[in-house]
């Protein structure tokens, strides 16, 4: 698959903390130029499988700049970072050390369902946002 040419957020669509976060993204991105992939599409399931995750069972999401990938709540870092603004306060996630990060992560993102419900990022209204969704 070839590197994309604008940074790319690859998130589960149907999850409400990942919609959450991709209107957040839309929000303090104020260049506009992050896409967002919801893995349910044809782009964001190839984006999965490049870099070796299930799109069917995805407990993870991506950040792809400048054929750069970022995971996790280093993706969320990474995506604050670029936007700048407010953004830059994922930041202080680094604080926690990189095991404990990681393992937080993966206990939100096998529990997300049942922590924060289901969500459908696509049926947003918002035109602007509607946008920057990849198929």
């Amino acid at each position: 698959m070839t590197p994309p040419d604008h940074p790319i957020a690859v998130m589960d669509a149907s999850c409400a903390l990942c919609s959450w976060g991709a209107r957040m993204i839309h929000r303090i991105d104020r260049t506009g130029g992050i896409r967002i992939a919801p893995i349910q599409s044809d782009t964001g399931a190839a984006l999965m499988r490049a870099n070796g995750l299930d799109a069917l069972n995805p407990e993870s999401w991506l950040f792809i700049e400048d054929s750069t990938v970022f995971r996790d709540f280093d993706a969320l870092i990474r995506v604050g970072e670029r936007s700048g603004g407010w953004g830059r306060v994922f930041s202080l996630l680094r604080l926690i050390p990189r095991p404990l990060r990681n393992g937080l992560y993966a206990r939100i993102a096998r529990n997300r369902y049942a922590m924060f419900g289901r969500g459908d990022m696509c049926a947003l209204p918002d035109p602007d946002f509607r946008a920057r969704l990849l198929s």
